[in-house]
This record gives C-alpha cells, sequence and structure tokens, in this order.
C-alpha cells in the first residue's frame, strides 16, 4: 500500500482539537481524512456556558451534516469510516462545568461527552493544574472520577498536576489518558510529561495522545514534522505500542485573543503562560496536512500495522473500554 493508500484506508483519530468551529474546519478534517475527533466545548466555561456551547456545536454539526455526524460510541467512528464523514466527539479540557453537582457528569454524557480533563492549568473543585502547587485529588474528585467511570466518560490529564495525575490513575477503574502531551525528555515544560509519568499511566491500563503544539517541541516553532514523529516514536519507546495515539492540539482559526483567555486563570485572572508565536510543525500546518503524518512515520520505518495503531486503532480499543460501547 502506498502512504495515500493506507491513510486513507486507516482509522485516523485526533485525540484533541480546540480549533474553530466552522464549515471550513470541517472540510480540512474531509481533505485530511480525520475519521474523528475530540473537538473541545469547554475550558474555562460553568455549567451554564458549556451547555450553549454544546447547544451551538450540534447545530453547527446539524448543519454540515454533509461532512461531520455526532460521535456517542465507537460504533459512531466506524459509521463515519463508512459514510466518508469525520465524527465529531465533545470533550472539556476542565472539569469546572460540573461545578459542585456530581449529577452534572451523567448530564453532559447524554449530550455527547465523552472525554474531560480534570483540570485545566490551576485548582479547581477536583484537583489541581499543571501551573500550580499540588494538591492532589480532593474527595470530591474521588467522586468524580468515580462518576465519569460508572456513566462511561473518560478522565483526561494532559493539563493536570504531577500528583493529581497519579491520584486519578489510581482512583479510576477505567482507563485514562494524557489526551495531547509531550515527552520532557525531549523538552523541559511543566505541561510536558516526564518518563516516569508516561510509564505509569501506561503500567496502569492508561493512554497517551502525543501533540504537535510547538511551544512543547524541543525546537518551537522551527519543528517540522520530523519533529513530531521523532516525539511519537520516543513516547512509543516508553509506553509501547498499544498505548499511544495521536492528539495534536489544532488551535486552527483561532487568533490572539483566544490565545490570551486561554493563559489567563479562569480565562481573565492572573497569566499562567505566554506561548509566544504559535506555528504548528511544517509539514502538518492544518488538519487537512494529516496525510502527511502516515507518510512520514512509514519513511521513518515504522511498519503499516503499528501506523495504523497509531493513527486511531488504538484510540478506538481504549475508548470502547472506556464507554463500555
Amino acid at each position: 500500500m502506498s502512504p495515500a493508500e493506507l491513510h486513507a484506508d486507516s482509522i485516523v483519530i485526533d485525540g484533541l482539537i480546540i480549533a474553530k468551529w466552522n464549515r471550513e474546519l470541517f472540510e480540512d478534517m474531509r481533505k485530511g481524512g480525520l475519521t474523528a475527533a475530540n473537538c473541545t466545548v469547554s475550558v474555562w466555561e460553568g455549567f451554564q456556558a458549556t451547555v450553549n456551547n454544546i447547544a451551538a456545536s450540534s447545530k453547527l454539526i446539524r448543519e454540515n451534516s454533509d461532512l461531520v455526524i455526532p460521535v456517542r460510541t465507537t460504533a459512531d467512528i466506524r459509521k463515519a469510516k463508512e459514510q466518508g464523514k469525520t465524527g465529531i466527539l465533545f470533550g472539556f479540557q476542565n472539569a469546572h462545568a460540573f461545578e459542585d453537582q456530581i449529577g452534572y457528569v451523567e448530564v453532559f454524557k447524554q449530550l455527547g461527552v465523552g472525554i474531560v480533563q480534570m483540570c485545566y492549568n490551576t485548582q479547581n473543585l477536583v484537583g489541581t493544574g499543571c501551573y500550580e502547587r499540588d494538591g492532589g485529588l480532593s474527595g470530591f474528585g474521588r467522586e468524580i472520577v468515580a462518576e465519569m467511570n460508572r456513566v462511561g466518560v473518560m478522565c483526561d490529564l494532559s493539563h493536570v498536576g504531577s500528583k493529581t495525575s497519579e491520584e486519578v490513575i489510581l482512583e479510576s477503574k477505567k482507563p485514562v489518558c494524557y489526551s495531547h502531551c509531550l515527552p520532557s525528555g525531549l523538552k523541559e515544560h511543566p505541561r510536558n510529561k516526564s518518563d516516569e509519568e508516561l510509564k505509569f499511566i501506561a503500567d496502569h491500563g492508561g493512554f497517551v495522545g502525543v501533540t504537535m503544539f510547538a511551544p512543547f517541541l524541543a525546537k518551537g516553532i522551527d519543528s517540522t514534522i520530523d519533529d513530531y514523529a521523532e516525539a511519537i516514536e520516543y513516547v512509543m519507546n516508553l509506553v509501547g505500542e498499544d498505548a499511544i495515539g495521536i492528539g495534536t492540539d489544532f488551535t486552527q482559526g483561532h487568533g490572539q485573543d483566544f490565545f490570551e483567555w486561554l493563559t489567563h486563570d479562569k480565562g481573565y485572572a492572573r497569566r499562567l503562560t505566554n506561548f509566544g508565536k504559535i506555528v504548528n510543525p511544517l509539514g502538518i500546518r492544518t488538519v487537512g496536512e494529516f496525510p502527511n503524518l502516515t507518510e512520514t512515520l512509514l519513511k521513518r520505518g515504522m511498519p503499516e500495522r503499528v501506523v495504523r495503531k497509531v493513527m486511531g486503532e488504538n484510540w478506538v480499543r481504549v475508548l470502547k473500554d472506556v464507554w463500555g460501547e
């Protein structure tokens, strides 16, 4: 099979996209051969604003049903593949939208939310993010994890502090993930995960989605798709070929105001970090260039069967473990 044929034949899943929602994005997803994506509908928002986001996003999906379909189950992912469309899975980057109500976990599950990151960079009622002194998983957080396990929502730890992450991994009865992270073995950064952390989540049945967000890559905005592939290979050497996938963190279409909102606590308070200029690696600047990743992994010597796993099959398996369907 040629790289293009393998990409077209494979299930291709992006474990994290936070791009600007519009038809142009959906068209680019189709150009890139994307089977499904975990798309962020909540970061700093509370319950009501998140429900509003889901309502608007659901309307957009309906209006563009020639390109995209909603994803509730792994069968929906396979249906998207068969129909030549992209499946949209709703995800949170912060458990803040649950507020102090455990019952909201099931409410959001019924609205199509399948993955929730426990914290976004700072403290919430569940635990601590990676830019703050880490107090670990709260008692309420343990109840939230148990409820997420019960209703079938995956716990994501990408922006979560090290201690809180470890305690969620140990607390959860279902596989958890870093949906979009990079190894600190290639670059020291508060958002990157140590070799020990990557091994720990994999040893406990968890999953790692590797991101290509330039500020976390060793060469920053000078990175290429080969630098991204190197990071994937580095992580795979630690976690094995079954516990790894893609989570690009595409922010396509957003302007500087969006990044200002992301990088201040609660969207407006103290500055947590400054990304500077954001340019995706050369060769995968846009979602439409996804086929280049399959080609690059093959070119670097990754076997076809492993490329299929990394590009999406592993995500399908772990999501089925969590969702039960």
